[in-house]
């Protein structure tokens, strides 16, 4: 199927040191808040490029389906916390599929063909791109974000 794309954050001394200083639960919060509102810097590009692909004569936008959320099953196995930017439906289509004509953006399961290509149609990517061409402000974004959450749950104790 697809590859997935990753990026794991080093040379963080600081703020691990700072980190190491607080409880479980605020270590996890401040890492979801930041991890979330720097996904969603991929997300709203995503939702850019999903737009412009979009046909306008079908009632189905895929992007109205793409979201952003936490992978807990995969954060308890990495040790850590995992955030990821989806489409809502996923990428079944077989005669075990659930229907997905209730996402808000409607049945948009497609969306893989036009992301990878089928034999017959070129790629056009556009859940990648989001992502290859965000990662400095992400990682930008979760280092400001996780900064202030640590900063905070400091002055909380």
């Amino acid at each position: 199927m697809a590859d997935e794309i990753s990026a794991r954050l080093q040379g963080l001394a600081p703020l691990t040191q700072k980190m190491l200083g607080l409880a479980p639960k605020l270590r996890r919060k401040g890492l979801r808040k930041a991890a979330r509102q720097a996904m969603n810097i991929v997300r709203d590009d995503a939702r850019a490029r999903g737009k412009a692909l979009d046909d306008p004569v079908t009632a189905e936008k895929i992007w109205k389906n793409i979201i952003t959320q936490e992978s807990v099953r995969q954060g308890r196995r990495e040790g850590g916390v995992v955030m990821r930017v989806g489409v809502r439906g996923g990428a079944s289509s077989n005669q075990h599929s659930k229907d997905a004509s209730g996402n808000p953006g409607g049945d948009t399961r497609h969306w893989r063909y036009l992301e990878f290509g089928t034999q017959h149609t070129p790629p056009a990517p556009f859940m990648r791109p989001a992502f290859s061409t965000n990662v400095n402000a992400v990682t930008d974004r979760f280092v400001q974000v996780f900064g202030q959450e640590i900063d905070a749950a400091l002055r909380g104790n």
